[in-house]
C-alpha cells in the first residue's frame, strides 16, 4: 500500500466501547481505579480495538535495522559492524529483545531496511531501500523517493501482521549512530536546542559528547529541513529505521491496532508519523521513559504518558516489550475479576476488610 492510500484514512477511537469499558472497570469488585494508568491502557485499547471485549494475545515486535553514514564523524563508541552483528543476532535469538520476548511471548520481525551489508536471514531485497543513509553532515540522509519507500515499508508490514492475526504491534530498531539521527529530527521537529535533546547514546566521552552536538549543528545547518514538513525531516537529517519506524506506526492506525512506542528513537518516529497522518497518535501506546534526555520531551509532545520509568536506554524494542506483562496483568483483572454484582455480601466485606 502506498502512503497516499493512507493519508486522511485514519479513523476515530470508538468512544462507546470506551465507555462501556470505563463502566465495567467501576464494576470490578476491587478499589476504584487501584490500577492506575492500566485501567487507562486497557479502556484505551478498548477504543482502538471498538470493543470492550479483545484480545491483546496475538504480540509481534517490529525491528527495524539500518545504518547511518553519519558514523563516519566518529559520533558514535562502536562501529558501523555491529548493525550487521546485532540484525543476525536477532534471528538466532542472541539479544536482550529475544530473551525478554520469549518470556513476554512476542513474535519477532526484525527488517533489514538500510543495513550497511546484506544480512542472512534477515535481508529481503524487495523491500530494502539502500545499503545506510549518506552521512548528514555533507547532505541528505536519503531522497524524499526514499523517505517515502521507507515509511512504505513499515506501513506494509503491520497490513501483514494484520492479516496474520496479530493483535497489537511494538515498535524496535537496531542501527549505530541512530541517537544521532534521532537527535537531529527532535531538535527541527521540536524547534528546539540541539543540546537539549542529546545525549551520550551508548556512552560516548565528553569530547565524543561534544562532536556529536556540533555534528547535529552542522547537519540541520547545511540541509536545512523544513519543520513543517516531516517527511523533508527524515530525508534530510533522519535515517531509514525512523523512517520505517514512522511507516509502522501510521499502518498500525490504518489497521486499527494499538502500537506500543519503546524509546527515544521511536518516539521520534511516532511524532513523525503523527506529523505525516494527524490522528495517528490516538492509536499509541507509551511504554516508558528513556533515558536520554529527550525521551520525556517527545512524549510530552504526543501528550502520551507511559507507565515504566526505569532508566532503560538499550533500544531494540526492549522497553515496548516490557510493558507487554503488565497489560496481560491489566486485561485478565478487567475480563475475569468478578464485579460485586456477581459477589455475595459476606465476600464483598471480606475484601473491604
Amino acid at each position: 500500500m502506498k502512503l497516499e492510500d493512507v493519508i486522511g484514512k485514519i479513523e476515530a477511537l470508538d468512544e462507546n466501547a470506551m465507555k462501556k469499558a470505563e463502566k465495567h472497570w467501576l464494576a470490578i469488585a476491587k478499589p476504584l481505579f487501584s490500577l492506575g494508568k492500566l485501567e487507562k491502557f486497557i479502556t484505551h485499547i478498548s477504543g482502538i480495538k471498538r470493543s470492550e471485549r479483545f484480545s491483546i494475545e496475538k504480540k509481534a515486535l517490529v525491528i527495524m535495522c539500518a545504518d547511518n553514514g553519519v558514523v563516519e564523524e566518529g559520533v558514535t563508541q562502536t562501529g558501523q559492524d555491529i548493525t550487521a552483528v546485532v540484525t543476525g543476532n536477532f534471528k538466532r535469538g542472541l539479544t536482550s529483545v529475544c530473551i525478554m520476548s520469549e518470556i513476554a511471548g512476542v513474535d519477532l520481525f526484525p527488517v533489514d531496511i538500510g543495513v550497511a551489508v546484506d544480512v542472512p536471514g534477515v535481508t529481503d531485497k524487495n523491500i530494502k531501500i539502500s545499503y545506510g543513509t549518506n552521512n548528514i553532515a555533507k547532505g541528505s540522509a536519503m531522497t524524499r523517493k526514499q523517505a517515502v519507500s521507507a515509511i512504505e515499508v513499515g506501513i506494509n508490514k503491520v497490513i501483514e501482521l494484520k492479516n496474520k492475526g496479530y493483535d497489537i504491534i511494538a515498535t524496535g530498531e537496531m542501527g549505530i549512530g541512530n541517537t544521532t539521527t534521532s537527535s537531529a529530527v527532535a531538535s527541527v521537529l521540536l524547534d528546539c536546542p540541539v543540546e537539549t535533546v542529546t545525549g551520550r547514546g551508548a556512552g560516548l566521552t565528553s569530547d565524543g559528547f561534544q562532536k556529536k552536538i556540533n555534528t547535529i549543528k552542522k547537519a540541520v545547518a547545511i540541509n536545512k529541513p523544513n519543520r513543517n514538513d516531516a517527511i523533508d525531516v527524515i530525508s534530510k537529517v533522519g535515517g531509514l529505521d525512523i523512517a520505517g519506524l514512522a511507516g509502522v506506526f501510521i499502518g498500525s492506525a490504518f489497521c486499527r491496532l494499538p502500537v506500543v512506542i519503546d524509546g527515544f528513537i521511536s518516539a521520534v518516529s511516532a511524532i513523525v508519523a503523527e506529523r505525516i497522518c494527524h490522528g495517528a497518535k490516538n492509536y499509541f501506546i507509551p511504554s516508558h521513559i528513556s533515558k536520554e534526555p529527550a525521551g520525556r520531551f517527545v512524549l510530552d509532545e504526543l501528550k502520551l504518558v507511559p507507565i515504566i520509568n526505569a532508566d532503560m536506554c538499550l533500544g531494540e524494542g526492549t522497553g515496548a516489550v516490557a510493558l507487554f506483562p503488565l497489560l496481560d496483568m491489566a486485561y485478565g483483572v478487567y475480563r475475569k475479576m468478578h464485579t460485586f454484582q456477581n459477589w455475595n455480601c459476606d465476600e464483598i466485606y471480606h475484601i473491604l476488610e
